[in-house]
């Protein structure tokens, strides 16, 4: 399989024109990947736009390819989406890696009561920007065509409020409903949000609001899965009931 890159400018380029990797990209391809003139490659922009070229010169400091076709591909309905509640370690950064090679399409941390990991001041745009690097690589890992959005960090609130427009399913051990028995209609439009606690669990109180809200408590089995677990477990049972795969 050709090796993908990303380019912001991509979006603009045409077949016939030659696209140019700097910086990162352009380290990454000519210095790790080390790709030779000639070789074939894909760039995407990250919404949707697809190319595939052939190398034309390397550098190390700048690539060329030459774009030989281009296509454009719609950005998923419904969207599905991520709330991963902060957790210690790399264990938050690890669902949020896993979640994007799954075509999740928007993750969002969430503080929830019993998170340890705290975001707080200067360390909220630190966090949201190493999940945002992880999920761009994990993206180019996975060849797709679409990024995944992160989010700004929101409160149990945030998450009352997001479940009056959308298909939100909090993650829960106790819950009564195996998610493999939610029916997921492809047609509906409404975002399907997954809830994911931390190592703690989600708290009654939070449970409590959620529900209060209409949000669905579903099970993914008997056994409890670890927050870095759950959450692409749970993306790949959506993706086989939306049948994505």
């Amino acid at each position: 399989m050709a090796l993908h890159f990303l380019l912001e400018r991509a979006g603009d380029a045409r077949v016939g024109d030659v696209v140019v990797l700097g910086g990162a990209e352009a380290h990454h391809a000519a210095s790790v990947r080390r790709v030779r003139v000639g070789e074939e490659v894909t760039v995407g922009d990250g919404r949707g736009v697809w190319l595939t070229g052939t190398v034309a010169s390397v550098q190390p400091k700048e690539v060329q390819v030459e774009v030989v076709t281009r296509t454009e591909t719609g950005e998923p309905r419904p969207r599905t989406v991520l709330v991963q509640a902060l957790a210690k370690g790399d264990r938050d950064e690890m669902a949020v890696q896993a979640a994007t090679e799954l075509g999740v399409d928007e993750i969002v941390p969430w503080q929830a009561a019993r998170s340890v990991s705290r975001w707080e001041g200067a360390k909220t745009a630190k966090g949201v920007a190493r999940w945002e690097t992880i999920s761009r690589e994990a993206a180019k890992q996975a060849h797709r065509a679409w990024l995944a959005v992160v989010a700004q960090p929101v409160s149990t609130k945030d998450l009352v409020r997001r479940a009056a427009s959308s298909r939100m399913l909090v993650l829960e051990p106790t819950g009564a409903t195996a998610l493999t028995s939610v029916e997921l209609d492809p047609a509906d439009p409404r975002d399907i949000v997954l809830v994911v606690g931390p190592e703690g669990g989600i708290s009654a109180e939070e449970l409590a609001q959620l529900r209060d809200a209409g949000v669905e408590s579903v099970r993914l089995g008997d056994t409890v899965l670890r927050t870095s677990t759950a959450g692409p477990v749970a993306l790949a049972l959506v993706n086989a009931a939306l049948g994505r795969w």
